[in-house]
């Protein structure tokens, strides 16, 4: 029988399509879905401008109020705090207002093609982001136990940094069959993705990180283990992700999740921002000139949602903060998880018991950064005596761990992020205010930079953001932990809703924390783009036959089904 899974668009210069971020647990082409142009679905005239709840106005919830408009719904958006959730891009107190700086989101892998769609649509532009040792990042110190060392490449650093990389190397070719799957991946061949996949997610759901090091004979000491952990690969150490489940880096290395990062020139939070004032040239049932902003009063979303119950007739009930009440035939909740269990009051009923469960059991790292604006790129100076920049990018094991230098020219301010980190080394800037943050970064790097003096640069007050201590996030993003793999299919594919008992659906859930990728924007516009299938199908309406949908070809390419005894 001939498969119906969208085949990659083919490209005239006969290179293959870019890696995709769409597998391995779900190998759905959902750039090919969003460029097709029959479009994503659409739904009975009679159906035309119903109201649908969206519940959180991040990426992922815009995303899905943009598309449901489309097919000439109504959605109605509630948003507990600011458009754009995680993509979230400020300024500095008295600063040109084009210093900016991002507390969420700030880097975007190619692999992130779905994204790259909306970014494209809006008219954004990207470039290369200053990661360690990127071809965009002028040069890297490495300081690790007081030894610094500077380097342009990798080959520009001791030995055992090249024995640490070459280590990881064999660790996932001999572990996970990196190779193999790298090939698949980049031919989109779906058989073989599932093949493979289905034997890891088997053979490695119970392993952590760290444990999948240590089975490994390549890093069989504990020294490269430990260098590994703080120095990583792509954007950095990875010792915070020991912990998490191995299949959750795996996603990671084999879409290329981490490599070649590009920023968006202006800030993260202009993508949702734009798509709100969008008004698409094809649209259904709605007017020429509709856009998002156009359909909520005043321009802006609903206040935040307070709680959340079943009524007759199986709809969906909503009461936002101001105590208005609303009912929907359906819903999509795009907001973290997490919510559901503490700032709304919800009935049982919304969700099957599994599905619950699954929601409690989904784990959240923390994550912490502060920057601070300065009066131009002074790191590009160069020492007088060794003739290398008097800073650079930085990885360490002192407080700071990730120290990141963006710049928009030589001529112009800058800003600094003295500090990007994870988990554990998040939780010690927790009780410090931004200033105690920052004097205490200062520090760190001034042992490190004996001759720089960062803070005669410093024009404005420090930023600093804690997501754990969010209250509408309570983390920053979701990292399964081993065991994890059945609670996370069961959210991911809730969008299928006639799996379902008929009094469970109606409510869709969304957002990156769902996903497979989390901690990635393609996750939220992935999900998004289920729980608008979702929609559509719910309210009777189909995909063009030449454009199949993720609900169409799910039984072809549904996640492993691991037992539940």
């Amino acid at each position: 029988m001939t498969s119906t899974v969208p085949n990659a668009v083919e490209h005239t210069d006969g290179q293959q399509p870019p890696i995709t971020m769409f597998g391995p647990d779900f190998p759905y082409a959902y750039d090919d879905y969003l460029a097709h142009p029959a479009g994503i679905g659409q739904i009975p005239a009679t159906e035309h401008g119903t109201e649908v709840a969206v519940i959180g106005g991040g990426l992922s919830g815009v995303i899905a109020a943009y598309e449901l408009m489309k097919m000439g719904l109504k959605p109605v958006v509630y948003e507990a705090d600011q458009l754009g959730g995680r993509l979230r891009t400020v300024g500095f107190e008295g600063c040109d207002e084009e210093l900016n700086c991002e507390l969420g989101a700030m880097r975007f892998p190619p692999s992130s093609t779905a994204l790259q769609h909306y970014i494209d649509l809006v008219g954004l532009t990207t470039r290369p982001f200053p990661n360690p040792l990127a071809e965009a990042t002028p040069s890297t110190v490495v300081d690790l136990k007081g030894e610094s060392h500077y380097a342009v490449t990798v080959d520009d650093l001791p030995q055992v940094y090249r024995d640490v990389a070459e280590a990881w190397n064999k660790c996932l070719e001999e572990g996970a069959d990196f190779s193999d799957m790298n090939r698949a991946m980049r031919k989109r061949d779906v058989p073989r993705i599932r093949e493979i996949w289905a034997k890891l997610v088997e053979k490695l759901d119970n392993q952590t990180f760290y444990g999948f090091l240590c089975d490994s004979e390549a890093f069989k000491s504990f020294r490269h283990r430990e260098i590994f952990g703080q120095v990583g690969f792509g954007t950095g150490g990875w010792d915070t992700d020991f912990p998490n489940s191995i299949l959750e880096i795996l996603r990671v290395v084999y879409t290329e999740a981490d490599d070649h990062h590009r920023g968006i020139v202006g800030g993260s939070q202009q993508l949702p921002l734009r798509l709100w004032e969008r008004e698409p040239a094809k649209i259904v049932h709605w007017p020429y000139g509709t856009s998002l902003a156009s359909l909520h009063p005043n321009g802006e979303p609903r206040p935040a949602v307070t709680r959340l119950h079943r009524t007759a007739g199986n709809q969906i009930t909503v009461t936002d903060a101001n105590g208005d009440i609303r009912t929907y035939q359906a819903a999509i909740f795009t907001a973290q998880s997490w919510m559901l269990l503490s700032k709304i009051a919800c009935d049982d009923s919304l969700f099957p018991i599994d599905h619950w469960t699954a929601i409690e059991r989904t784990h959240y790292m923390e994550s912490s950064k502060l920057f601070v604006p300065v009066d131009r790129p002074f790191w590009l100076d160069k020492d007088e005596v060794t003739g290398r920049d008097v800073m650079s990018m930085t990885l360490t094991d002192r407080m700071t761990r990730g120290t990141y230098l963006l710049d928009d020219g030589p001529d112009k301010p800058a800003v600094i992020c003295l500090s990007y980190t994870w988990c554990d080394d998040s939780l010690k800037w927790l009780p410090l205010s931004a200033n105690e943050r920052m004097e205490v970064m200062l520090k760190s790097l001034g042992e490190i930079y004996p001759k720089v003096d960062i803070r005669k640069h410093i024009i404005g007050n420090p930023v600093t953001v804690s997501w754990e201590n969010e209250p509408y996030f309570m983390g920053a993003f979701k990292a399964n932990l081993p065991g994890h793999y059945r609670y996370q299919r069961r959210l991911f594919t809730h969008f299928m809703q006639d799996r379902l008992p008929a009094d469970k659906r109606g409510i869709f859930l969304a957002g990156d924390d769902i996903s497979w990728t989390a901690g990635w924007a393609e996750g939220a516009v992935q999900t998004a783009l289920n729980a608008v299938w979702g929609v559509m199908h719910h309210f009777g309406g189909e995909t063009d036959a030449t454009n199949p949908g993720p609900g169409d070809v799910y039984d072809e390419i549904a996640p492993v089904e691991l037992p539940e005894d």
